[in-house]
């Protein structure tokens, strides 16, 4: 019997349109998979064995089969997004526990695609903080479940990473893809805004972005390629792009976050990256952006604006302790009148001067080691402030900007967990961002899951 648990989206839909495998087949595979490891990685809310296997034997049942793209794929969606018959907790009991009646835009798109929807995957409450944790679970690293897998598609994430499905649908607010992608190794891509669809209540005043989470360059070209509404004719690459010749590249270690500071073996492998893409034939040069001093408070408002819109309308009884500091400061921040500025405007502003010196950004994707894997919805705001701005600065300001950013792995710590960095794109430029995601893939390969061995029969 073949293994599809652990193939990548691309080898699985050319086996199903080939007719070399039916989608029950390989979701079978999956879900056999998810009951054997998921015990020890937390990665699922809601797994949707039986109607998985229905919506499997419908997708091998279409007229076009030979034609979808994600034909037979399993997906994971993250906890926040309504897939059509369950219901979405946003990982807190405040929220209501009514199945949706139709699936979001994006979960639609990929069942279009072919797509087959297994299974929901745990958030922290309203998707929050940068680690996953709550009243439904801990979303564990798959390289070392005693460390989180990040957030908040920190489940998300952990599904990818221990080849419970090939991808993922996760999104992006402050870091909410590329942080947890980093710390799992995988490539999470926040796209730019407008290119996917957001359809997420008040989207964290324009920061949140609905994107993948894969394990290759051209799975995650091709899942964004479907979330983006692009024609998809090249099934092995998703939307065919022109590569081009050497881009101008600028490589910074520098935090936007003044007094946080990047760790030496974070700031090495953003710099080993780029030389690598250098020695690819692109012009590399040391250059910071000009971060405003100001972002740090800038950041902080709509983060928690944007919470206190999430909370609007649920009993504040139920949410943790965290999360009601945090919505409370949010809705000081609207009464100073913290939210009226168009800060977007602002930082592009400053910013629209680099990327028209520079074609694309390199720069760590972390600072410090992720934490434990541990109850932290249970400990106070500050202590969860401080260990998420510690181990994760780089990523909000491409949220505020609306720039396409993703993560990508590189090398590997000390501890042996996966290393990363992250690349940052001018408006549409995504699919520039992952051809350098595939040059990086080409020159220095990594190991696409984590050695999460399936438990065999007891011997006596």
């Amino acid at each position: 019997m073949t293994q599809w648990a652990g193939r990548t989206a691309v080898d699985i839909a050319e086996a199903v349109r080939r007719k070399e495998a039916t989608p029950r087949e390989v979701v079978a595979g999956h879900l056999a998979r998810i009951a054997s490891v998921d015990g020890r990685v937390g990665a699922f809310r809601v797994v949707r064995a039986a109607a998985a296997l229905e919506e499997a034997d419908e997708v091998g049942a279409r007229a076009d089969l030979d034609r979808l793209p994600l034909a037979g794929v399993p997906v994971a969606i993250k906890d926040n997004l309504p897939v059509r018959g369950e219901s979405t907790r946003n990982g807190s009991a405040a929220t209501p526990a009514t199945p949706a009646a139709e699936d979001h835009v994006t979960v639609a798109r990929l069942r279009a695609a072919g797509a087959v929807m297994v299974g929901l995957t745990h958030v922290p409450e309203l998707c929050v903080f940068g680690t996953t944790d709550g009243v439904y679970g801990i979303a564990r690293n798959p390289w070392d479940p005693s460390r989180t897998a990040g957030g908040s598609s920190g489940g998300s994430a952990a599904a990818v990473a221990a080849g419970l499905v090939p991808i993922a649908l996760g999104n992006d607010g402050m870091g909410s893809l590329r942080i947890p992608a980093a710390h799992c190794g995988l490539i999470g891509l926040k796209p730019g805004t407008g290119r996917v669809p957001l359809d997420l209540g008040g989207g964290w005043f324009g920061m949140s972005e609905n994107g993948p989470l894969a394990t290759t360059a051209a799975d995650a070209r091709l899942m964004f390629s479907v979330l983006a509404g692009e024609p998809v004719t090249d099934f092995d690459e998703g939307t065919p792009t022109a590569k081009g010749t050497g881009l101008d590249i600028a490589f910074s270690t520098r935090s936007p976050l003044a007094g946080v500071r990047v760790g030496t073996t974070y700031a090495g492998l953003a710099r080993q990256a780029a030389r690598a893409l250098a020695g690819a034939g692109h012009r590399l040069a040391a250059a910071h952006p000009p971060y405003p001093l100001s972002f740090g408070t800038t950041i902080l408002a709509r983060w928690t604006g944007g919470t206190a819109q999430d909370a609007r309308g649920l009993d504040a009884r139920l949410l943790a302790p965290r999360t009601r500091r945090h919505a409370a400061i949010g809705r000081l921040a609207g009464r100073l009148g913290m939210l009226n500025t168009d800060h977007r405007a602002a930082l592009n502003q400053r910013l629209d001067p680099f990327f028209e010196k520079y074609d694309v950004l390199v720069t760590p994707a972390l600072a410090r080691p992720g934490p434990a894997a541990d109850a932290w919805h249970e400990r106070g705001w500050l202590a969860n402030m401080l260990v998420n701005t510690a181990c994760s600065p780089m990523t909000p300001p491409w949220n505020l900007s609306g720039r396409p950013a993703l993560t990508v792995p590189f090398g590997s710590l000390p501890s042996g967990l996966p290393g990363s960095v992250q690349l940052v794109g001018r408006p549409g430029a995504e699919h520039q961002l992952l051809d350098l995601a595939a040059q990086l893939e080409e020159l220095h390969p990594w190991r696409r899951t984590a050695p999460l061995e399936v438990p065999g029969p007891t011997r006596r």
